[in-house]
C-alpha cells in the first residue's frame, strides 16, 4: 500500500506545545521560547514523530527546547500557520496546538543554551509572537485555562 502524498501546497503539518502555569496570584501565564535562528519568541514545537501521538510529540517538543514537563491535553487545542525557513526553501506549515499544564520547569535541558524561555502573562504573549494566528490561539487558550 503506498502512502498517500502531501498534496502540492498543502501546508506540512507540525506539532506544538502551549505550556501554561498558574502564577502566585492565580493567573495564567505563558511560556514562550525563542526560535534557535531568528530568536522571535515562539512557542515549543516541531515535526511530529513517527511511531509517537501528535500530542505526545508536542510534550517532548516542550521538554527539549523550554524544559518543562507536564500533563498535555490529548486533543489539539488550536491551530496556526507560518513560513518556515529551510536551507533552500521555505515551507508553509500549519501547527496543531496542545495546551501542557506545566507541573515542573527543569533546571537542565536539551535545547537549553540555544533558547531563551520567559513566562508572560497571556496578552503579553500573544503581542510578542508574529504569527496572528498564534496570537488568536493564545488568547483562547488561556482564556480557556480556567
Amino acid at each position: 500500500m503506498k502512502k498517500a502524498k502531501r498534496p502540492s501546497g498543502a501546508p506540512r503539518v507540525q506539532v506544538g506545545a502551549l505550556p501554561i502555569r498558574r502564577a502566585a496570584d492565580g493567573s495564567v501565564e505563558i511560556l514562550l521560547v525563542t526560535s534557535r535562528t531568528t530568536q522571535r519568541w515562539v512557542v515549543p514545537k516541531g515535526w511530529p514523530v513517527k511511531g509517537m501521538k501528535d500530542h505526545d510529540a508536542a510534550a517532548r517538543e516542550a521538554y527539549e527546547e523550554a524544559g518543562v514537563v507536564g500533563k498535555i491535553e490529548k486533543r489539539s487545542s488550536g491551530s496556526f500557520s507560518y513560513w518556515k525557513r529551510l536551507p533552500d526553501s521555505v515551507v508553509l506549515c500549519e501547527v496543531k496546538l496542545y495546551r501542557l499544564e506545566v507541573e515542573r520547569q527543569l533546571v537542565a535541558w536539551p535545547e537549553q543554551g540555544q533558547r531563551r524561555s520567559q513566562w508572560f502573562k497571556p496578552n503579553d504573549a500573544a503581542d510578542l509572537v508574529d504569527e496572528a494566528e498564534l496570537r488568536v490561539a493564545i488568547r483562547a487558550l488561556a482564556t480557556g485555562a480556567g
